[in-house]
């Protein structure tokens, strides 16, 4: 499961800017919360076989199953599946081709419990067939913040009553929705084979897990589709896809890698998931195990309810991922890492699961490892620290999930854990892991772990058993200290030269509470240009490690491989900080360092010349950082930065180095680069369209306003379309602000919350500011967004719209609707 985080949401730059990075309030963690154990198996899966067909117009499932299973380990006569919601007309023993009805209870529409009529013995199989309906929409089930529905199963638009929108079926089994439109053993540590028969429209096309093995005609109008999948897996990764989509056909190693797309976007397939094949050549390399499965599709669906799925051989995109060709140009590596990361799932998730949602680590971090393993293969060094760091960044700016344990025996629910300490803190983990063991030993436990576990289950403990076993290591202080325990070390790095002894001493001490980490770390001292290491592993809270040097280093880079996942205040003088981003290799050293120079532009020379050179390092994403920490309000930082922003405006390669000098330009407000703006209006980026059009509105409002009414018409324009009127525009703009605004849904909403704002103490009409307080109101009680807290910043803006409004006209009434808006939003829970 790849969650979609809020800076890839519609409208993502407007949101982002608004919560400021902010991360959710996930729970913390829950000490009173019960123990979750893994489900106690008293039968265990073996093969399921589903023949199920669709009534479009009452959203239902008619379903028909025969369940193969035994006894796990002692003798029952009793089963229990489960099954959301259903009717259930029919259950009975199969005896060949005969069936033997049986007594069972379905009293609380949850749980299936089933008289076998006598008792099997453990190993012993037994088929029992069920006939039922499901209906999703009836459900009574609430999503959580990663996965914002569970009813499993999904019609997307079944009457056609959205114009242009595809009509659709698809299912989402994780975390335990699976038994809303199958009765199953729900559990992560059950495994079964599986074969699905879908009736469906002759028109429509399906996928599901395995291989399609028959396509039959059903009727006027109707075909079967029958999937197989012979090798074992659990129900939470079954999946079916029924709609108008068009198939580019791919592969690898002589099996099928094929992408289903809507027809209008299918001539993009190749560019959208066309390293597919080379990600499974280099997965299968790295990791000593060939991929797996006899077939691998991705597909794309509507209105999805998180990022993406790891269904076995069947992954499902959310619809973020289908781009045209010109959104394509704008496409970063942070939208492609998907594709990897629910790949590499096949292997850590579904060839290995995971044995209970406690131990989500073995599945999530891994996956979430994968994605800058892949980054470093495919792009470079730079691209993949890039990518650790923003995600190391976003764990370490959410102090609340500091307090959860990687492996997470207590919660409340099981899609707590689905959160930044299993994602992005436990990839952080893994690659310190990485660092710590090397490369050969590390990918030989990775590959032992698969192998020993292969169509089973596994936990951290037994990853640790696989490493140990390779390395020949105790590795218990590395899993207790990382995967059983919480938080990270808070340090503290001072310097001191001794030179009599010509000796470097380096101090770090830990600050954080109750516990004192065991960092193993590398220090380079750079002398003459060329670094010493020295390797060091910390184990007291304060400890100071000395090396003796020909002369005074330029640098002392601590921790210097980057891997270490810590809060650390670097008390290093500011020459060895700017002397750190022309010799230190990595991209985290240069990015440190062109902070500590952000930091100093505007009154140390120095430090401006390092953000002058950051301009035009060779990774793009360090020249937007230092265009995007400019301070061109200071006249000596944009006369120097000016030349080479106009020329990153005009000829950076990367187009969203290009848009972000464009941004730039337009906070200098020199009406020299008007040509310069007005021409980026013409370009095939929809982001250097939307910069050009961003700051030319800061140049000149009247003809930005004037550009942006006749691009009203491009969706992929709104978000600036919008920027721009909310800055500069009025009653006029607002019409368009509000329709565009309600013509969205979901998560497309969310972007309009700044720019409604924004514009609102300028509404002095009373029916458009009680239009615009309205909405921002019903924003304010998603639970989602107040997840990010900006409910609070939604009401200190809708306060601020009703201050801007003191002394025009309509003020009473429109502070009056503002003070009503405000008491609703604090008084909701």
């Amino acid at each position: 499961m790849k969650l979609l985080s809020a800076a890839l949401l519609p409208g993502c730059l407007l949101l982002a800017g608004l919560a400021q990075a902010q991360a959710p309030t996930t729970p913390t963690a829950a000490p009173n919360a019960p123990y979750q154990p893994s489900s106690t198996k008293t039968n265990d899966l073996v093969h399921t076989k589903l023949a199920v067909r669709f009534d479009y117009a009452k959203r239902y499932l008619y379903g028909q199953e025969w369940v193969t299973l035994k006894p796990h380990a002692i003798a029952t006569d009793t089963l229990r599946l489960d099954a959301q919601g259903m009717d259930i007309k029919t259950v009975a023993l199969m005896n060949g081709t005969t069936q033997k009805p049986l007594k069972f209870d379905y009293s609380d529409k949850n749980n299936l419990h089933i008289n076998l009529g006598r008792l099997f013995k453990p190993g012993e199989e037994y088929i029992v067939y069920i006939e039922y309906t499901a209906k999703p929409d009836e459900l009574q089930v609430q999503g959580s913040q990663a996965i914002t529905d569970a009813k499993g199963l999904y019609f997307i638009n079944p009457d056609s009553a959205v114009a242009g929108k595809p009509v659709q079926i698809w299912t989402q089994g994780e975390t335990q929705s699976s038994s809303a439109w199958f009765p199953t053993i729900d559990r992560p540590n059950q495994k079964t084979t599986e074969e699905i028969a879908m009736t469906v429209p002759a028109k429509y096309v399906t996928l599901s897990n395995g291989k399609l093995v028959s396509q039959v005609p059903a009727g006027p109008g109707l075909r079967t589709d029958t999937w197989k999948m012979d090798l074992p897996h659990s129900p939470y990764l079954f999946m079916m896809a029924v709609g108008d989509f068009k198939i580019y056909k791919d592969t690898w190693r002589g099996k099928e890698v094929n992408y289903y797309l809507e027809p209008k976007y299918a001539p993009f397939a190749k560019q959208i998931f066309g390293n597919t094949p080379d990600m499974l050549e280099f997965f299968s390399e790295r990791l000593g195990v060939e991929y797996p499965w006899n077939k691998y599709a991705q597909i794309v669906a509507r209105d999805y309810v998180s990022g993406a799925m790891e269904n076995t051989s069947a992954t499902l995109h959310g619809e973020q991922v289908q781009m045209d060709g010109r959104e394509l140009l704008d496409r970063e590596y942070s939208s492609e890492s998907v594709i990897a990361h629910e790949l590499f799932h096949q292997w850590f998730g579904d060839y290995v699961t995971a044995e209970s949602w406690s131990n989500i680590t073995v599945n999530e971090s891994m996956a979430d490892f994968s994605e800058a393993l892949y980054a470093q293969h495919k792009y470079g060094q730079d691209a993949a620290d890039a990518h650790n760091y923003r995600y190391l960044k976003s764990y370490l700016g959410s102090p609340r999930d500091a307090t959860k344990d990687l492996v997470r025996f207590h919660y409340n629910n099981r899609e707590d854990v689905f959160d930044l300490v299993s994602y992005q803190k436990g990839g952080a983990i893994v690659q310190m892991l990485r660092t710590y063991l090397g490369d050969d030993v590390f990918f030989a436990g990775l590959k032992k772990y698969l192998t020993d576990n292969k169509f089973g289950n596994g936990e951290a403990h037994q990853m640790r058993l696989a490493m140990e076993a390779v390395s020949g290591q105790d590795l218990n202080w590395f899993y207790n200290q990382w995967y059983f325990g919480s938080g990270q070390p808070v340090v503290s790095i001072d310097y001191a030269w001794n030179a009599a002894s010509k000796t470097q001493n380096v101090t770090i001490k830990q600050t954080q509470a109750d516990k004192v980490f065991r960092l193993p770390l590398a220090i380079d001292y750079y002398v003459n240009g060329k670094a010493q290491r020295q390797n060091i592993t910390m184990t007291q809270a304060t400890q100071t490690f000395s090396m003796a040097l020909a002369a005074k280093p330029d640098l002392v880079n601590v921790d210097a491989d980057k891997f270490t996942l810590w809060q650390k205040t670097d008390n290093k003088p500011v020459t060895e900080s700017l002397y750190q981003y022309s010799h230190a290799p990595l991209y985290v050293d240069r990015r440190e360092a062109l902070d500590a120079a952000l930091a100093l532009q505007t009154a140390n020379p120095a430090a401006r010349a390092v953000v002058l050179a950051a301009l035009k390092d060779t990774f793009y994403g360090l020249r937007i950082a230092a265009i995007n920490g400019l301070k061109l309000d200071n006249a000596a930082v944009a006369k120097a930065a000016a030349p080479t922003l106009r020329k990153l405006a005009a000829t950076d390669p990367e187009t969203h180095v290009r848009a972000a000098a464009l941004v730039a330009l337009g906070q200098l407000k020199d009406r020299k680069d008007s040509k310069l703006l007005t021409a980026a209006l013409s370009s095939q980026s929809y982001g250097i369209q939307s910069a050009g059009l961003q700051a030319l509105s800061e140049i000149d409002a009247p003809t930005a306003l004037a550009r942006a009414k006749t691009l009203e018409t491009d969706e992929h324009l709104a978000g600036a379309v919008t920027t721009v009127y909310a800055l500069h525009g009025g009653q006029e703009q607002w019409n368009y602000i509000r329709t565009t605004y309600d013509a969205a849904s979901g998560r497309g909403r969310y972007g309009y919350i700044q720019p409604m704002l924004q514009m609102l103490g300028r509404l002095d009409d009373p029916t458009a500011f009680a239009e615009d307080v309205d909405r921002l109101q019903k924003l304010a009680m998603v639970p989602q967004l107040r997840a990010y807290g900006l409910d609070k910043r939604i009401v200190d803006g809708i306060q601020k719209g009703g201050a801007a409004q003191a002394g025009k006209p309509n003020a009473a009434k429109n502070q009056a609707t503002a003070a009503a808006a405000v008491q609703a939003i604090q008084a909701a829970k």
